[in-house]
């Protein structure tokens, strides 16, 4: 605990600031996001040793071994295959001098302590998170009952009498159906861009 405060006293803790939208291309994972597929920065974070870059698309982390290496491990998340979950906000005691803010992508989870003077722009976020959290969870059900309409038209089409019927073309007719139909329901339920989210959530 004392290491702590007086590492944070002396200035040399690892606790983040949010960083404002003029500065995003002073950051190096600026240099790793999408822009030529219309990827854009939301929101970020920076430490001494770490970066979590929030885009529409993903979670970009640029994972610093210690505030004095210039090592980087770099990660990214996307949204539409890892599943924001586990969103929760800690905000600060009287002596605290930083909030945390937690969720896991995946399986990952993700602890980031940020300086409490950010309150404000953290909690934003977190709404960003939840709502993202939520959209994904509802796609997800509203993608299982597709996939078992699907199953069940399929299954009825199969019992009926095909005597008269060219089992070869309609099997090729049913088929090309089925793919279309659910590429569709994927393309509906399978959201990869949550800039409108952020839009809404994130205010400077």
């Amino acid at each position: 605990m004392f290491g702590k405060v007086a590492a944070d006293l002396l200035g040399l803790s690892d606790v983040g600031s949010v960083i404002k939208p003029e500065n995003y291309d002073k950051v190096d994972a600026d240099d790793y996001v999408l822009h030529e597929d219309n990827e854009k920065i939301y929101f970020l974070i920076k430490s001494k040793s770490d970066e979590y870059c929030f885009t529409n698309q993903a979670l970009i982390h640029l994972d610093g071994t210690s505030a004095v290496s210039k090592k980087r491990t770099l990660h990214r998340y996307n949204y539409s295959t890892h599943k924001i979950s586990n969103v929760l906000l800690e905000t600060a005691g009287t002596v605290d001098l930083d909030v945390e803010i937690k969720f896991t992508l995946g399986g990952t989870p993700f602890n980031i302590d940020v300086h409490k003077k950010h309150i404000e722009e953290i909690k934003d976020l977190y709404k960003a998170l939840i709502k993202i959290s939520e959209i994904t969870h509802e796609n997800e059900i509203s993608l299982g009952f597709a996939r078992q309409s699907l199953d069940l038209a399929s299954s009825t089409v199969s019992q009926i009498h095909k005597a008269e019927i060219d089992l070869a073309e309609q099997f090729k007719s049913i088929n090309q159906f089925a793919f279309n139909w659910l590429n569709e329901s994927l393309k509906q339920y399978k959201s990869k861009d949550f800039g409108a989210v952020f839009e809404r959530y994130i205010n400077y």
